[in-house]
């Protein structure tokens, strides 16, 4: 929402940053965005929002030499291997795909599971979302509130439908506040499926919302080349007791950050980037504070005597 961009100029200007150093600026129509980035002032145009958002952006910015950050959707992937203690990945991964009901970037849109090990998982997931409550978001007794918009719980809403008219199982367990949410908002229940495949809108295109699509897979050969099946590299995650496995298996997965035994956790001094449609440049680490800043060489000579 515009509000932590407003109360970030607030604590900035309580601190004593003179006025006019940071500004934050509100509008939804395309025309002033679009005057604002071809204005010759405006010395980096830095975006975070969705594909489409990223390339009327650069669009915008295409008759002008300044560079262009795009931080943009995500598909961001996890994978379960057999030798994990399973319960804790299912709550961990549940946590990560519905948290702040599934709309985050790099919140896990898809899960891939060992075959050994993927019914336990399953049942693992029930178990957990059948102790999470959808609701109010200021009860502090809440998981999972509701999504933006009336236009955000329609495009979920179509993902699940489209996935199970293409053979996938929806298996969310019976919870009384997934199926009695309040009447005020735009509420999408925590949604478990199975039986997914690549062809279907949930496995491929951005939900940013509460849905958990879990895919069988045989091995980590097969897992690796399904989560880089994808036209988005934000983030992915491993699960597994093995972390030198999972470090070796993040460097074959095309993502900008690869997570090992955790999920939906930038680090400030790690680089945040992403690859393919998720965007470039870079935001976060040291490498992103010198995204801000302009190098300059001073190439100097003592004077002939």
């Amino acid at each position: 929402t515009p509000t932590p961009a407003t109360n970030l100029v607030s604590i900035f200007a309580s601190a004593g940053l003179p006025p006019g150093v940071l500004q934050a600026f509100h509008s939804g129509t395309p025309a002033t965005i679009d005057t604002l980035i071809r204005n010759p002032a405006i010395a980096l145009i830095a975006f975070t929002g969705s594909v489409a958002g990223g390339l009327a952006v650069q669009q915008a910015a295409a008759g002008r030499v300044v560079p262009v950050s795009l931080e943009l959707g995500g598909k961001d992937a996890a994978y379960v291997r057999a030798d994990v203690d399973v319960a804790w990945a299912a709550a961990e991964i549940v946590d990560g795909a519905v948290f702040n009901s599934g709309q985050s970037c790099c919140s896990i849109e898809r899960v891939y599971v060992d075959a050994r090990v993927h019914d336990r998982f399953v049942e693992e997931v029930q178990k957990v979302l059948e102790g999470y409550r959808l609701g109010d978001p200021f009860d502090p007794t809440t998981h999972v509130g509701p999504v933006i918009s009336k236009r955000s719980r329609e495009a979920i809403e179509g993902h699940i439908a489209d996935a199970v008219a293409k053979g996938a199982r929806n298996v969310t367990p019976r919870n009384e506040t997934f199926e009695n949410p309040p009447r005020e908002g735009n509420f999408v229940a925590p949604t478990l499926l199975v039986d997914v495949t690549h062809d279907m809108a949930v496995m491929t295109a951005e939900t940013f919302g509460p849905v958990i699509p879990v895919m069988k897979v045989q091995d980590d050969a097969e897992a690796v080349r399904l989560m880089n099946d994808s036209e988005f590299g934000l983030t992915a995650s491993i699960w597994t007791r093995d972390t030198a496995r999972g470090e070796e298996l993040a460097g074959d997965v095309e993502a900008g950050t690869v997570f090992v035994n955790r999920c939906d956790f930038p680090s400030p001094d790690l680089a945040w980037t992403g690859w393919k449609d998720s965007g470039r440049g870079v935001t976060l680490s040291r490498f992103g504070f010198e995204q801000f800043v302009r190098l300059k060489s001073l190439h100097l000579k003592d004077y002939p005597k």
